[in-house]
C-alpha cells in the first residue's frame, strides 16, 4: 500500500506542476499552440495506456460520438485554450486555488441536472468555497473587485471552472457508454483535432520554429508525465483504495501548485491567498462530504 499512497501523491504534485508548466510554456507560444501541442502529445500516449489497460480504442458510434464530442469541447478544447490564455497573467499558485472550487461547482449543477440532494452542509460548504474565491481573486479587498471587476485572465481561469464543471457532468453519461480510458482518450485525439484550426490560424507553425527546449520540456511533461503517468497512477489508487479516499488526494493539487509558484517563479504568498485556499479547500471538503448512515437513513 506504500507504493500506492507515493503514486496517489506523486500524481497530486504532477497536476500541481501544471499550472507552473503552463506559465513558463506562455512565455513561449500561444495558447492554441501550447495546447493543442500538448493533446497531441498526450493523445498518442493515452491510445497506448488504453490498448494496454482496455484492450484497444472503443469504436466511435452514433450512441457514444456525442458525448465523446461533448467531452473534447468542453474538458479539452475550451478548458485548455482557457487555461493557458489565463495563466499568461495569472499566478500559478492563485490559478490553482480558484480551480480547486470546481467540486463544489459540479455538486451545485448535480443537484440542479441530475436532482441529486443539496443539504445545508453543502449549502455552507457551496458558501465557503465561493468566499474563499473571492478573497484570493480580490487579493483581500471584494470592494476593489466590485469597483474594477474581473481581469481578462481571472475571467479565463473562471471560465476553466465552468467548462470541467461541464466536462465532469457530461462524464457522468460518456462513462455509461465508454469504459473510462477510452473515454479519456478519445476526448483527447477530438480535443486535439479541435484544437488544430484555431492552432494553425494562430501561428503554430512560427511558434514551432521558436521553441526552445523549456518549452519542449513542458510540453512533454504536460503530455506524457502529468497526463499519462498522473491518470495512470490516480486509477491505480482508486482500483486500490476507492475513489472516496484516492480523492482526497486531488486536494494536494493546489497545494502543491501554490508551493511550485512560489519556489520557482516566485510568487508572492499573502495572507488573503492562504485564508482564501483554506476556505475554498474546506468548502470542498463540506460540500463532497458524505452522509454519516444515520443521515442517510
Amino acid at each position: 500500500m506504500t507504493r500506492i499512497y507515493v503514486k496517489l501523491i506523486g500524481s497530486a504534485v504532477l497536476w500541481g506542476g501544471t499550472w507552473v508548466a503552463g506559465r513558463i510554456l506562455g512565455r513561449y507560444m500561444g495558447p492554441f499552440s501550447a495546447a493543442f501541442l500538448r493533446f497531441a502529445l498526450a493523445s498518442a500516449f493515452l491510445v497506448f495506456l488504453t490498448a494496454r489497460l482496455e484492450g484497444g480504442l472503443p469504436r466511435l458510434t452514433r450512441a457514444n460520438f456525442p458525448w465523446l464530442l461533448a467531452l473534447a469541447a468542453t474538458g479539452i478544447f475550451a478548458y485548455n485554450a482557457l487555461f493557458f490564455a489565463g495563466l499568461r497573467t495569472v499566478p500559478a499558485g492563485r490559478a490553482a486555488l480558484i480551480v480547486a472550487a470546481i467540486p463544489a461547482v459540479v455538486a451545485l449543477f448535480s443537484a440542479i441536472v441530475f436532482k441529486e440532494r443539496f443539504t445545508p452542509l453543502k449549502m455552507l460548504g457551496l458558501a465557503l468555497s465561493f468566499g474563499g474565491v473571492g478573497l484570493i481573486v480580490s487579493d483581500g479587498d471584494p470592494g476593489r473587485l466590485l469597483a474594477s471587476g474581473l481581469s481578462a485572465g481571472d475571467a479565463c481561469i473562471f471560465g476553466c471552472v465552468a467548462t470541467w464543471a461541464a466536462y465532469t457532468l457530461i462524464g457522468k453519461k460518456a462513462m455509461e457508454r465508454v469504459a473510462p480510458y477510452g473515454a479519456v482518450a478519445w476526448s483527447c485525439i477530438l480535443g486535439a483535432a479541435m484544437l488544430l484550426p484555431p492552432a494553425l490560424a494562430t501561428g503554430l507553425w512560427p511558434d514551432l520554429r521558436t521553441a526552445g527546449p523549456v518549452a519542449w520540456g513542458c510540453l512533454a511533461f504536460f503530455g506524457v508525465l502529468a497526463t499519462g503517468f498522473g491518470f495512470s497512477w490516480y486509477y491505480e489508487g482508486v482500483k486500490a483504495i476507492g475513489p472516496t479516499k484516492a480523492g482526497v488526494f486531488i486536494n494536494l493539487v493546489p497545494v502543491v501548485a501554490v508551493f511550485l509558484g512560489w519556489l520557482m517563479l516566485g510568487e508572492p504568498l499573502s495572507h488573503a491567498l492562504a485564508l482564501g485556499g483554506i476556505c475554498v479547500l474546506s468548502g470542498v471538503w463540506l460540500t463532497n462530504r458524505r452522509a454519516k448512515p444515520a443521515e442517510s437513513r
